[in-house]
């Protein structure tokens, strides 16, 4: 098990902490959550850094949280996976450099070509200061790249994930797809042949199917250090639905027989990767640490 991690995207999702049904009572305070949920897995994916750019303090403060073989995935900022980026989310001084937009979000598509080079520049080196103290304690795994359904199979989108890895040289990216036109039949060999070419994780992920923005699970493994699987819940019915909250679209609790049918799967990519991350994204109330812990108990 010491090459099989399981944990979960975030330890401090609303429905988690409301649901009081993970964290002991008197557990309350940050530092005390993290304390106590690396006290049960030793991974767990950052997802507040999606949202906004995540900070060196925060870094070097769960470094001191956690055990010395405890791990943190983390999530890109939005811009750099083409989602839309409220402005209000981008440091002053790049919110400056962009001059006057007249919309409340930013899309990468967006920025000047004169603009493109310095804005990222920035943000870039910011992202690296922000997680290098991870890097430095031993306990940065993958920075995860999910890239939005809008982004499809073409040699420019290609071309912007090799300019991600790039920015980010010496760090191992993770890149999930959420659109059906990467992994289907038609471009799949040639998509894995990409990654295994350039060192990229592929991520495999398990998720409602039979939609434009699915994806299937390909249980391959691109990098010898290691293999990422993140488990979406099979919620058909949210998948797609507007308006929901994140903990709303992945409202999944996986049963036993199903949790069972990962236990081969990721078996095998252990023997072909150093390490594998499993990460359950099923994140409404502690339906995913429920499942991280019966996953385990599966490995035992």
């Amino acid at each position: 098990m010491d090459k099989i991690l399981i944990g979960t995207t975030s330890w401090t999702d609303k429905t988690l902490i409301a649901s009081g049904l993970f964290y002991p009572r008197g557990v309350k305070s940050a530092e005390a959550r993290l304390r106590y949920y690396a006290g049960q897995f030793p991974i767990v994916e950052v997802d507040s850094s999606y949202y906004a750019m995540p900070a060196e303090r925060n870094s070097l403060l769960w470094v001191e949280r956690t055990p010395e073989s405890f791990t943190f995935d983390i999530k890109a900022f939005r811009l750099f996976t083409q989602h839309q980026t409220p402005l209000s989310a981008l440091p002053a001084d790049i919110r400056a450099a962009l001059g006057t937009i007249d919309k409340a979000n930013v899309y990468y598509r967006d920025l000047a070509d004169e603009l493109i080079d310095e804005v990222w520049a920035r943000l870039w080196a910011r992202f690296r200061e922000a997680i290098t103290p991870l890097d430095q304690a031993g306990k940065l795994g993958v920075v995860v790249f999910q890239f939005p359904p809008w982004f499809v199979y073409r040699r420019s989108n290609l071309d912007h994930i090799l300019q991600c890895a790039q920015r980010l040289d010496g760090y191992q990216i993770a890149v999930e797809f959420r659109n059906i036109s990467w992994l289907g039949d038609k471009h799949r060999d040639d998509v894995l042949a990409f990654e295994k070419e350039h060192r990229l994780a592929h991520v495999v992920v398990d998720e409602p199917q039979g939609f434009s923005s699915s994806v299937p699970a390909v249980w391959e493994v691109t990098c010898p250090e290691v293999a990422a699987v993140r488990l979406h819940g099979r919620n058909r019915s949210n998948w797609e639905k507007k308006g929901l909250t994140a903990a709303e679209r992945f409202d999944y609790l996986y049963s036993q027989d199903e949790l069972k049918e990962f236990v081969d799967p990721v078996r095998k990519l252990a023997t072909q990767a150093r390490r594998v991350h499993v990460l359950f994204n099923n994140c409404y109330r502690n339906n995913a640490q429920r499942n991280a812990t019966e996953l385990q108990s599966l490995f035992d």
